[in-house]
C-alpha cells in the first residue's frame, strides 16, 4: 500500500490519519513504548500542520511552543508548513517547527 504525503491529503483525510495516530500514540504510551509514542506525536504535529494556513503565522512574532510553555520562539520565516527561528532561550541555534507546534501568546 502506497502511503500519501500529508501534503497531498484533504482535510477529511488528515483528520483520519490524525485520530489513527492519536490511537495509536495512546495505546503506545500505555505499553511503556516511550520512543514509538513520541513518534507518534511528531507525526501528529505534522499532520496538524497541514490542516493551517501559514500565512497566519507572521515573521517577528513570539510564540509559545505547544508543550513547552516556558519557552517562547522567535519567527523568522515559513517554508512550507514549518516555522523557522529560535528559542528565546537559546538565540544562537536556528531551529524548525511544524507551525502547528505554536501558539500565539496571550
Amino acid at each position: 500500500m502506497d502511503q500519501k504525503r500529508y501534503s497531498e491529503m484533504n482535510e477529511w483525510e488528515l483528520k483520519q490519519e490524525i485520530a489513527t495516530l492519536t490511537e495509536k500514540a495512546r495505546k503506545a504510551e500505555q505499553m511503556g513504548m516511550v520512543n514509538e509514542y513520541a513518534v507518534y506525536e511528531r507525526k501528529i504535529a505534522m499532520a496538524k500542520a497541514y490542516l493551517l494556513n501559514p500565512d497566519d503565522f507572521q515573521p517577528g512574532e513570539f510564540y509559545e511552543i505547544e508543550g513547552d510553555p516556558q519557552s517562547l520562539f522567535k519567527l523568522q520565516y515559513i517554508n512550507g508548513v514549518f516555522a523557522w527561528g529560535y528559542r528565546l532561550n537559546d538565540p544562537h541555534t536556528e531551529v524548525a517547527l511544524p507551525i502547528s507546534l505554536l501558539k500565539k501568546r496571550g
